[in-house]
């Protein structure tokens, strides 16, 4: 049978250079908060001689800052909805965001014993804080934005190019600013003033140049209705997008099972120390590529059909990770990078793709209302399940006498095994894409 191309509205100049460059932002912001305020709480625990401290604190974050983004996307959601806009939201999100990420740099690298506490505490404080203000910007009103500017023939390949830029995002960081960080500084004010720097940049241009879509209109709804989508009425009626979510968040819960002990797992358990940036510089830009090339395909012939090829790479780049304890030489190369290529490569396209279904399946008129809906299956269940996993694995692998915090093999075999189940979500939804 002859594939006839899908007709593509053209998103325009304007459109991509706004998604491209603050959704850049966006996600290097997020980098910090998923990848360096663990790393940080990881480090602090660490040298003040508190390794179960590293997993117990990060976990802790994790599910607070989980729990902070899902209610204020709710909140802020609904009331993107009622305002029409979504321009002020991103401006003034992107400033306080940058703010917020410069609490950090009050906090020293090693903690006396009677300080243990309150640093504990600042850290999880300080997080909520910084994902309030990032979940107000980038989750309500950035992909409500994103919504507004796209249609079926094209938010395929832009939702995919998106998934890349926390990929994109980390290669920056650490080439960039990484250098910064440091476990032998007393602090790391620098890096996190740096950091902070650069949302509250984007910020001020977002009040010059990003515009938002004309077929925006006020919302005639009250407040009453924020949790409009978790009304069971609602969900009966919109089955295939609850589908659509739950697939997301098995996946979900499967990268954030091993996502805040990667970069220890590679300088500590793989022992590359300072050389961590080897396998990153390589991995990352590969998934990027990955991901991109997945984007084209998706808009061209149709999202469903790579579902289960998608997930099969990203099952087999995972277990890749955790056959690393068994090989060495050669081998080990090809699954460290190969596999590293194939698990964020398939975990970001995937991603990238039920975000897209996710926007297709939305009712007109509703796009930040369901944004609370979203981030409950794809941030605060998969932030909390994923890091309580990770956390039981940890500390079983620590045993009672306690060890120097160093990542266990066995959370990717984890991650691996959640990501099963997410082919039966996946299959509802192709089963309904041929029959459209």
């Amino acid at each position: 049978m002859h594939n006839k191309k899908n007709h593509q509205t053209p998103l325009g100049g304007r459109v991509w250079l706004s998604a491209l460059f603050f959704g850049l932002v966006g996600q290097i912001a997020w980098v910090v908060e998923n990848m360096y305020f663990a790393t940080l709480s990881q480090d602090i625990f660490a040298a003040s001689g508190r390794h179960d401290l590293s997993y117990i604190v990060t976990t802790l974050m994790v599910i607070c800052s989980a729990l902070t983004a899902t209610a204020t996307t709710v909140w802020a959601g609904g009331l993107c909805d009622r305002v029409g806009k979504r321009k002020p939201f991103v401006a003034y999100g992107y400033l306080a965001w940058g703010a917020t990420i410069m609490l950090f740099a009050l906090l020293p690298m090693r903690a006396e014993s009677s300080m243990l506490a309150m640093v504990a505490t600042a850290l999880v404080v300080f997080d909520c804080l910084m994902t309030f203000a990032g979940s107000t910007a980038n989750d309500a009103a950035f992909n409500a934005w994103v919504a507004d500017n796209t249609d079926k023939t094209n938010r395929g390949k832009l939702n995919a190019i998106l998934s890349t830029l926390p990929v994109l995002s980390v290669v920056l960081v650490f080439l960039l600013i990484g250098p910064l960080y440091s476990t032998e500084n007393q602090s790391n004010a620098a890096f996190f003033i740096t950091l902070g720097i650069i949302p509250i940049v984007a910020g001020l241009l977002a009040f010059l140049f990003f515009r938002d879509a004309k077929t925006i209109e006020k919302s005639a709804t009250t407040a009453r209705e924020t949790f409009y989508g978790f009304r069971p009425s609602v969900i009966r009626e919109n089955r295939l997008m609850y589908v659509c979510l739950a697939g997301a968040a098995l996946v979900g819960i499967s990268q954030q099972t091993f996502f805040s002990y990667l970069m220890n797992f590679v300088i500590k358990t793989l022992g590359f120390g300072d050389g961590f940036v080897v396998p990153m510089a390589v991995i990352i830009p590969g998934a990027a590529i990955f991901t991109g090339v997945m984007g084209v395909l998706f808009d061209r012939f149709g999202r469903a059909r790579f579902y289960l090829p998608l997930l099969l790479s990203a099952v087999l780049g995972i277990l890749a990770f955790f056959s690393l304890q068994y090989v060495e030489g050669t081998l080990f190369s090809i699954l460290l990078f190969g596999g590293g290529v194939l698990m964020m490569g398939g975990l970001l396209s995937l991603s990238g793709a039920l975000t897209a279904a996710f926007q297709d399946y939305i009712p007109t008129g509703y796009t930040g209302r369901f944004q609370g809906v979203r981030m409950c299956f794809t941030v605060l269940i998969p932030m909390i399940v994923g890091p309580i996993i990770s956390l039981c694995i940890g500390l079983d692998a620590m045993g009672i006498n306690g060890a120097d915090f160093m990542p266990t093999y066995n959370i990717f075999l984890a991650a691996a095994i959640v990501a099963v189940p997410a082919v039966i979500p996946l299959l509802l939804l192709m089963k309904n894409e041929k029959r459209s």
